[in-house]
């Protein structure tokens, strides 16, 4: 009777801790979700009533921006690129380039420190007078990134009183019980902060895409042509040399053929 006792006794436990966990889990979004940045109005209004309860929230936010733009020399543009890069502690993420008809084209994916992005942009686009695309954007991620700081924070409170309920157990059953709620709940912490060091890293790095071109002169029809047909005969000669290797004992037996009538024809004259 006793032992059935403790049971329900320790089963009434962790549920009442589940419970108390799933309602701050509740709470704590809710107030991530307050944490919006207050407006100037509102500011204003809380220093004169609040003075000394004012607390700033550091705004993360993501910058991204692309560009494209005409180069008279690719090679020159990848060296006025690469030297913006290195002076503002970037690094280069991705580097293509492509080859069409009437063009040529490079591609490179800059991460640099969120800080020197202004400078990287006009660094990289020095002597730049036109652009064929530009696109700078911001995206404020202040909201999520309270909300899985708040998340993060009750899943490893409520680890560390799993951990302490460890503790108490005496029976294997608890054991493998808590060990296994405890195992869930690392997982999910691992996860969360997985995402967090994803947020971080784009709000500490942002990342610039420079797409720049170099036109090719087009040739003439006739030009075409007579280089398509020069390619052609060169590739025909070629391959008749290729011809001649796989069957030259026939042309040999056909030289010796050949002299060995002529022989017989001249003895046959003389006679």
């Amino acid at each position: 009777m006793n032992n059935i006792t403790k049971c329900l006794g320790f089963t009434l436990l962790i549920t009442i801790i589940s419970c108390q966990s799933s309602t701050k889990n509740a709470s704590m979004g809710i107030a991530a979700t307050d944490m919006v940045a207050p407006t100037s109005a509102q500011v204003k209004n809380e220093n004169v009533e609040h003075p000394t309860q004012i607390k700033q929230i550091e705004r993360k936010l993501i910058k991204e921006g692309r560009v494209e733009f005409e180069t008279k020399s690719i090679q020159s543009t990848r060296k006025t690129v690469s030297e913006a890069v290195n002076k503002n502690k970037g690094y280069i993420s991705s580097d293509q380039e492509f080859k069409s008809e009437g063009r040529i084209s490079n591609t490179i994916v800059i991460r640099v420190p969120a800080s020197n992005f202004d400078n990287l942009l006009s660094d990289a686009t020095k002597g730049v007078k036109k652009f064929e695309d530009k696109e700078i954007s911001v995206k404020d991620i202040t909201e999520e990134f309270l909300d899985i700081q708040a998340r993060l924070k009750t899943k490893k409170e409520l680890e560390a009183r799993y951990h302490e309920l460890l503790k108490r157990a005496n029976k294997i059953s608890e054991v493998l019980a808590i060990e296994g709620e405890i195992g869930k709940l690392r997982a999910d912490i691992e996860s969360v902060e997985g995402r967090l060091k994803y947020l971080e890293n784009q709000v500490s790095l942002s990342t610039l895409t420079i797409t720049f071109y170099e036109s090719v002169p087009r040739q003439t029809e006739f030009g075409r042509k007579f280089n398509n047909g020069f390619k052609n005969g060169w590739d025909n000669l070629v391959w008749f040399f290729v011809l001649l290797t796989h069957i030259w004992p026939f042309i040999v037996i056909a030289i010796v053929v050949l002299v060995g009538l002529r022989f017989y024809n001249k003895k046959r004259d003389k006679s």
